[in-house]
């Protein structure tokens, strides 16, 4: 999933469509209903400390760790799952959303007057970025003791720069997702695909009946454009593989190179394609029009059979729908093209990483990187955490299980979201407008021109 608050090199403080789903929350402490700031620390001999005994000896300091964006319902989920942690060790975690932080400048900036919170949340690029200026530090022995143990290489890829591990990896989502109605299936004889033909025979099955079996929206404000840049990046780890993608992304292929031809072309046969879309909406030129929160609901009143839209979605639909296996909506792992090149999943998700290595941020980081806390996240809820250590039982939504349970496959070839790794002026700039126009009648070969031609020199 791309995201929301982007910037250079895909500076992102949460994935796009997380963003989108609440608005901007104020600064909270996520400490401030506990005990966590009394320096005599009242709970640490209870039972229920002894998980956090490792942890002590810091008591009456403060770390601080902020993002750039988010939701009410995320920021009081860290609330509740560091809440025992202050309880017990007496460190303060100060958590704020940072709405004035909009790009990876902003940010620089921040460090360098000293004005940074003690933990970042970031994406990817941005910790690339940060570690080649030196503006973060290293995670200690035992952060990297935990990373190295609960995820897996992809993930600790993805948190390392030259190498070197800076990032804790936080939250994750599933892009790879086809959403639609168990029950329409059930009534229909419809089986969920297994491969990228089944989908589409199954496609031209559903369009033979009369209904246009895919419904898709990318508008989404000033960053209308970005879930057809999500359809290019599936196709593209489908289609070439991951290695490909790799060069793609850093562009060590042209963005007008015959493989991405292949890749555009491959998509336009759904997203272009007169008889496939736009179910319950219009014609294809609607995709551009209709907002990406509201694509999804034509497969509600059976006017629609399938819409591609990551794991977040779940929490996008009416008050009121049962999300599951046999009820009114779920989702299937969007299905290889060529099974040779394994189990390709594009992701999204934050990484924390640090501007001090103070003692207590250390033992902060340290937890933050534990199964313990990512235990302790998700059963709040609305979370999914690709620690392999954390029990799946301990995810009550299914489509959170489900998503944790393809990030862990040992099978699964993890890509985060090539959008965000790009330049900002194409990752977040031309990709997004020329895809739109694209879907508007621009021909295909003129889209990728103009995209290569954006490219940084």
């Amino acid at each position: 999933m791309p995201y929301e608050d982007s910037g250079p090199r895909g500076y992102a403080l949460l994935p796009r469509g997380l963003a989108a789903v609440g608005a901007v929350a104020l600064t909270l402490s996520l400490a401030a209903c506990g005990a966590g700031a009394s320096a005599s620390v009242p709970f640490a001999d209870t039972p229920q400390c002894a998980p956090y005994k490792q942890y002590q000896g810091h008591s009456g300091t403060t770390v601080t760790w902020s993002t750039g964006g988010g939701s009410d319902n995320e920021t009081n989920g860290y609330r509740q799952a560091v809440r025992t942690f202050s309880d017990c060790t007496g460190i303060l975690i100060n958590y704020y959303i940072d709405p004035k932080v909009n790009s990876e400048k902003d940010l620089i900036e921040l460090i360098d007057s000293g004005k940074a919170s003690d933990l970042l949340g970031v994406g990817p690029g941005t910790l690339t970025d940060l570690a080649a200026a030196k503006k973060i530090k290293t995670l200690s022995a035992q952060a990297k003791a935990n990373v190295t143990k609960g995820w897996s290489s992809d993930w600790q890829n993805y948190a390392s720069a030259g190498g070197t591990l800076y990032g804790i990896p936080n939250d994750a989502a599933v892009k790879s997702f086809v959403w639609y109605s168990p029950s329409y299936f059930k009534e229909h004889g419809y089986q969920v695909p297994q491969t990228w033909d089944e989908m589409i025979a199954l496609s031209d099955k559903i369009a033979a009946t009369g209904i246009k079996p895919w419904c898709a929206g990318i508008e989404s404000g000033a960053a209308t454009g970005w879930p057809a840049t999500d359809w290019m990046e599936e196709v593209m780890l489908r289609l070439e593989g991951p290695e490909i993608y790799d060069q793609w992304v850093a562009h060590k292929i042209p963005f007008n190179d015959p493989k991405v031809l292949d890749v555009a072309n491959r998509v336009a046969t759904i997203l272009k394609n007169p008889a496939y879309v736009n179910g319950g909406l219009g014609d294809v030129k609607s995709v551009a029009t209709t907002a990406f929160g509201d694509a999804g609901l034509p497969i509600l009143a059976g006017k629609c059979a399938l819409h591609q839209q990551a794991s977040f979605y779940a929490n996008m639909w009416p008050r009121g729908t049962n999300v599951s296996p046999d009820g009114d909506v779920y989702a299937f792992y969007e299905p290889p093209i060529d099974p040779a090149k394994g189990k390709p999943v594009e992701a999204g998700g934050g990484f924390v990483v640090a501007t001090s290595t103070r003692p207590e941020v250390q033992a902060v980081q340290a937890f933050l990187s534990s199964r313990d806390f990512a235990t302790s996240r998700v059963k709040v809820g609305g979370f999914v955490s690709a620690n392999k250590l954390v029990d799946l039982n301990s995810y009550d939504n299914p489509i959170d299980k489900l998503s944790a349970q393809i990030l862990r496959d040992p099978n699964a070839v993890i890509r985060f979201d090539g959008s965000d790794a790009m330049p900002a002026a194409v990752g977040n700039g031309t990709f997004w407008t020329e895809m739109t126009a694209w879907i508007n009648g621009k021909d295909t070969k003129s889209m990728l021109d103009a995209i290569e031609a954006s490219w940084p020199k």
